[in-house]
């Protein structure tokens, strides 16, 4: 007792200021992983406010909702694809098919309703389509969504000409143009949407098995693990999310739009999922991060038509964001 009391003694003292930043790393590192990227929104949000008396108002507000929501289901579809490693490239060409499909089944006669179920349907298995080959050829995803890209990207066009179909069914504006309790029916959608896929992915078991994927697929075969249907199903997701987007847009504009979501939608969906912190290695990452990425990448683009910068210039800086994300996550994964 007598030897503890003097090897105490003999200790040196504590460095000054050690305990106050040692309570500041605990409670940096209680914050959730998402707490970084919802900062620095805040902060653009600000700049923004600063920027431009015309960022923060009411009915600019309602377009950065609106444009966040199309942009939010792109994101959300790629999230589920990234958490096992992969990336699907055809999402916005999902967007132009469907946005496509549903003026024309309107305009055969189908109501709105019939249409926009139809045309989800349709996504999903656009989506599954590119499942089942990345599943049972192996071949690298990049390569099965780069193709599928340019044949979803095309149908719509062969079918009509690179023409749109004006739609004449104004119940199909309750998609895009109706309000529920002050809110955009997109925005709300999307936020059903999000919670969902929390629960999915955090309590079920197919969430486990989506992350371990991607974490390491050879061990999760090993383990039990249904790679294949794993692969199936995050695809149809995305394919469905890209499906979302594409009624929104048919929706807000009461036409079918062959070349819908065949824009910046694409680096759009994966900035957002990359930024909000999901690895492109797969295994690692939140669909609340990735909302919230998807959220700033849309802001960004807001607050530059606000200033009316030139939109070639939107590419550039979503580019960068992708650049500083990817950059990032190699290091982590690295150091891991």
């Amino acid at each position: 007792m007598q030897t503890q009391h003097v090897m105490s003694a003999l200790e040196p003292p504590a460095p000054i200021g050690s305990k106050p930043l040692a309570g500041l790393r605990r409670f940096w590192q209680a914050l959730p992983e998402e707490s970084g990227i919802a900062l620095v929104l805040l902060v653009i949000v600000l700049g923004g406010a600063l920027a431009t008396p015309n960022f923060l108002t009411i009915s600019n507000f309602k377009i950065l909702l609106l444009n966040g929501a199309v942009i939010g289901f792109l994101c959300l579809g790629q999230t589920f694809v990234l958490l096992t490693g992969g990336i699907d490239l055809s999402c916005g060409a999902i967007t132009a098919l469907t946005c496509v499909l549903a003026a024309m089944l309107m305009s055969l006669g189908l109501p709105w309703y019939g249409a926009a179920l139809l045309s989800l349907v349709a996504g999903a298995l656009v989506g599954l389509v590119s499942g089942c080959l990345i599943a049972f050829t192996a071949v690298p995803p990049f390569i099965v969504t780069f193709a599928m890209m340019g044949v979803a990207g095309s149908i719509p066009q062969i079918i009509t000409g690179a023409e749109s179909i004006r739609v004449t069914d104004t119940g199909y504006e309750f998609i895009g143009q109706s309000f529920v309790a002050g809110l955009p029916f997109p925005v709300l959608a999307w936020a059903v949407s999000i919670i969902a896929a929390v629960v999915l992915l955090r309590r079920s078991v197919i969430g486990t098995h989506i992350y371990a994927v991607g974490g390491n697929a050879p061990a999760a075969r090993l383990a039990g693990v249904s790679v294949r249907k794993v692969t199936l199903l995050v695809y149809a997701i995305s394919g469905l999310c890209g499906a979302c987007g594409g009624l929104i847009y048919g929706s807000r504009l009461m036409n079918g739009y062959p070349t819908a979501g065949r824009g910046d939608e694409l680096f759009f969906s994966i900035a957002g999922a990359v930024v909000g912190g999901v690895s492109l290695f797969g295994g690692k990452g939140s669909v609340v991060g990735a909302a919230i990425g998807a959220i700033l990448v849309a802001t960004i683009s807001n607050l530059m038509n606000v200033l009316n910068v030139d939109s070639y210039w939107q590419p550039l800086v979503v580019g960068l964001i992708i650049l500083s994300g990817v950059t990032f996550d190699t290091f982590r994964a690295a150091r891991r």
